[in-house]
């Protein structure tokens, strides 16, 4: 039997879902007291699941109403589910896959833009989650705060009825809540940005700052008292779902499921206790909750993404397409314990943080053979991910006297692949354009579109990439 011959997922087939594979909740129960924006695979293998386990264990009604920001493809997948989907672990012993409930209804951002504002507006919606990814905050790379002067930016402020920016849907929301009440709120960023819940109440501030609006003082005045931005490290390596995935979930359930999401075994998640109002019992389902999160935060960008990007381009140039592929080399293995201890020594000693433990965690973790998690995947988007992973830990080591020669070898990886290779990028004209002329100078050029000036004046740090760049694309030695 095909998957195109199945009945579709959905609540009025749910029955015939085999019992071990139902959701852990009623679907019926739940009510929208969630909006999460972008609601792609990783919010669906992660954050939804964590709420999910939440309202087995204490109930309350938790339901999401998830947003898309661009594609309708979410949304054309899982509206005719009513949110259902599966989630598929990825054990090396065999996979195991039931539906997972919580998603109660589905969204696009600027189609459904009167339905996100009454959600954002509802004292019923107490939390907002994101999963937007890094671009998707619109952030200025030599500030850090809001690109005033991106197009998307731009036009919100000019008074676009439906705002298609994060900064510009959750600046409205808040300002209709204002209006309507003013109930407390907690807006949390899920995405891997160093002090992502600083980060995400600047840029709301800044863009509301921006407007015209008569109400903004009083709107700014507010949101310091009646909205939390708590900073949150959340990790799960979550591979792009492919028709293989699908067809293994289609057996398991018996049914068609266009929503289909796989995941690792692994799953954490920290937040900063501060919420402004009633949120989950995650705690209950695993979530460990800290004053400061920054020391996880720290090793889960340095180590655990830093690592990735750099065995992303390696791999890349040796002809590998899986994390466990490079991991499956003479030189995998070492190479990620290698950098990892490099970059472990920019991380401020944790208590109940074993570091030892947490890289070999990583490294059981990428050889897992069962993820098929794809290099050309964690390779995108190198421009927004890298000044974080790498570039931070690089300024605090060279600023000690420390030797990079790890980080090196990331940076030459990188820089050879917008040398040779078409990038999945925003900024990949950029980056190309970064090679016109003496050649010898674009990893400086390349280090200034990153907004780290400083870095390429380090004349030995350039020397030592320039090394690597002029080396065959070699494993680390």
């Amino acid at each position: 039997m095909t998957a195109d011959s199945l009945p579709r997922l959905s609540l009025a087939t749910l029955d015939r879902v085999p019992a071990e594979s139902r959701p852990r909740t009623d679907p019926r129960g739940s009510r929208p007291r969630i909006v999460h924006l972008g609601i792609g695979a990783f919010h669906r293998a992660h954050q939804a699941l964590y709420t999910e386990a939440a309202e087995a264990a204490h109930g309350g009604g938790w339901g999401i109403a998830g947003v898309t920001q661009r594609s309708r493809s979410v949304v054309d997948a899982l509206r005719p589910q009513d949110g259902l989907y599966s989630f598929t672990e990825r054990r090396p012993e065999g996979p195991a896959t039931r539906v997972v409930g919580t998603v109660t209804e589905v969204l696009h951002a600027t189609d459904d833009g009167a339905r996100l504002g009454a959600l954002l507006a509802s004292p019923e919606i107490t939390v907002v989650t994101l999963t937007v990814t890094e671009k998707g905050y619109r952030r200025d790379t030599a500030t850090g705060g809001l690109a005033l002067d991106d197009p998307l930016i731009r036009d919100d402020l000019a008074g676009r009825p439906a705002p298609a920016s994060v900064a510009g849907q959750l600046a409205a929301g808040l300002r209709t809540r204002l209006r309507a009440g003013g109930a407390p709120v907690s807006l949390v960023s899920c995405d891997n940005m160093a002090d992502n819940g600083a980060v995400l109440r600047r840029l709301v501030r800044e863009f509301i700052a921006a407007t015209a609006w008569d109400d903004r003082d009083r709107l700014l005045d507010w949101i310091t008292g009646s909205v939390a931005f708590p900073a949150t490290v959340v990790d799960r390596i979550v591979p792009a779902t492919t028709d293989t995935d699908r067809r293994t979930a289609a057996r398991a359930l018996t049914m068609d499921d266009a929503g289909a999401v796989t995941g690792e075994p692994f799953t954490q998640w920290v937040l900063q206790d501060i919420f402004a109002a009633d949120r989950p019992h995650w705690e209950a389902a695993g979530v460990r909750f800290v004053p400061d999160v920054s020391p996880y935060q720290l090793a889960k960008l340095r180590l655990l993404n830093g690592s990735h990007s750099l065995i992303a381009y390696l791999g890349l140039g040796h002809g590998c397409e899986t994390v466990a592929d490079v991991l499956a080399t003479p030189w995998g293995e070492e190479t990620v314990r290698a950098y990892c201890a490099e970059a472990a020594q920019s991380l401020p000693p944790t208590e109940g943080l074993d570091l030892p433990a947490y890289i070999d965690s990583l490294v059981e973790r990428f050889a897992n053979p069962a993820m098929h998690h794809r290099i050309q995947q964690i390779a995108m988007d190198g421009s927004q991910k890298i000044p974080e992973r790498w570039l931070a830990p690089l300024r605090e080591l060279r600023a000690a006297g420390r030797d990079t020669p790890l980080l090196a070898t990331a940076l030459a990886a990188w820089a050879r692949r917008t040398r040779d290779h078409p990038l999945d990028d925003p900024r990949a004209e950029e980056l190309r354009r970064a090679w016109d002329g003496p050649h010898t100078e674009a990893p400086r050029r390349l280090l200034r579109l990153l907004g780290a000036g400083d870095l390429a004046d380090d004349t030995a740090l350039i020397a030592s990439v320039r090394a690597e760049l002029d080396s065959r694309a070699r494993p680390p030695r």
